[in-house]
């Protein structure tokens, strides 16, 4: 009989985290839990029991780099060893750059771009001793494309994507058998929009098109198994990515007239806790406000798909103007 695998998961206790522990155990993992919140480790664990998995949990901020490798230690020698590592954990702050303070960035950078450095280190010191396992960077179509009013959460991402691109190399160059693979996600239906830092005086909202929390736990599921360069998921992350690739000043000026109002609705929103330096503990939840209007099915393709797909598509058209041209002549 084939020994369970174990995965370990940051930023498990609610969201999209929360979704891939879900997922993973589903499909008969050992389920490392990695997040701030004692009371959202607790409810997950619960779940994830009744479902019949065998998990653990490590309450520990991502961005203290010696807890979280005291916390892999712990899962190397409780649950077994670590096959798949999962970054996941975020914070952000919605915010013009004019009114945010530098310490509101440097706590995004330790937590978004740091606490993937972390995690990423952690697992391979215990992967390169068996030179096998996967880790796998939750990561966003604002990796590529950035918005106004989430600088530090773009900047950070795009820092995670370039990390994540420079030890790629080094693991080629190595020769390892370490798997490195990154998911380029749209927006989703998570309560970071009811405890993320706001400074814009009005309620948060996702930029439609708004998908499930499962949507991307399938991704990261999927990514973790098959580990293509990078995985992007749903028409808004082909947009971003193909759209700065191809025509960056355009997005600039369309996000200019359309991002202020696409992230927050008329709505007053009152001064309320935040999960920026601490956890809100009452919202800890897979999903959440926008049920109603999410979507449960997204297209996912690889970076290397979607580069064939535009090579086809790009001799079809050099075709076409060449068969065009011959009937004229």
């Amino acid at each position: 009989m084939t020994e369970p695998r174990t995965v370990v998961i940051t930023g498990a206790s609610a969201g999209i985290g929360r979704a891939t522990a879900l997922a993973f155990a589903s499909a008969g993992y050992r389920v490392g839990l990695l997040a701030r919140s004692q009371a959202g480790l607790r409810d997950t664990e619960a779940e994830l029991r009744a479902r019949g998995a065998t998990t653990l949990s490590a309450c520990v901020d991502v961005a203290d780099a010696e807890a979280v490798e005291r916390a892999a230690v712990r899962f190397e020698t409780e649950l077994g060893p670590i096959d798949v590592w999962v970054n996941s954990a975020m914070a952000t702050v919605f915010s013009s750059v004019s009114q945010l303070t530098a310490e509101e960035i440097k706590r995004v950078t330790e937590v978004t771009y740091l606490g993937f450095v972390h995690g990423t280190l952690a697992a391979l010191r215990h992967m390169r001793k068996r030179d096998s396992g996967t880790i796998v960077q939750v990561g966003s179509a604002l990796a590529y494309r950035a918005i106004p009013l989430q600088s530090a959460y773009c900047a950070a991402k795009f820092a995670v994507r370039g990390f994540t691109d420079a030890l790629r190399c080094e693991l080629i160059h190595d020769g390892s058998h370490i798997r490195l693979t990154m998911v380029q996600l749209p927006a989703h239906n998570t309560p970071q929009f009811e405890w993320a830092r706001n400074k814009l005086g009005r309620r948060l909202q996702p930029v439609p098109p708004i998908y499930a929390p499962e949507v991307a736990a399938r991704a990261i599921l999927r990514a973790a198994t098959e580990a293509p360069r990078e995985l992007w998921l749903g028409r808004a992350t082909f947009q971003s990515i193909l759209g700065t690739a191809l025509m960056p000043g355009w997005l600039d000026r369309l996000l200019a007239k359309r991002a202020y109002e696409g992230q927050s609705t008329n709505d007053h929103e009152p001064p309320r806790p935040d999960n920026l330096y601490q956890a809100v503990d009452a919202l800890h939840r897979t999903a959440g406000r926008f049920e109603n209007t999410c979507l449960d099915k997204a297209t996912c393709l690889s970076s290397e798909s979607v580069g064939k797909l535009l090579a086809l598509a790009a001799a079809a058209a050099v075709l076409g103007i060449v068969l065009v041209t011959l009937a004229l002549a």
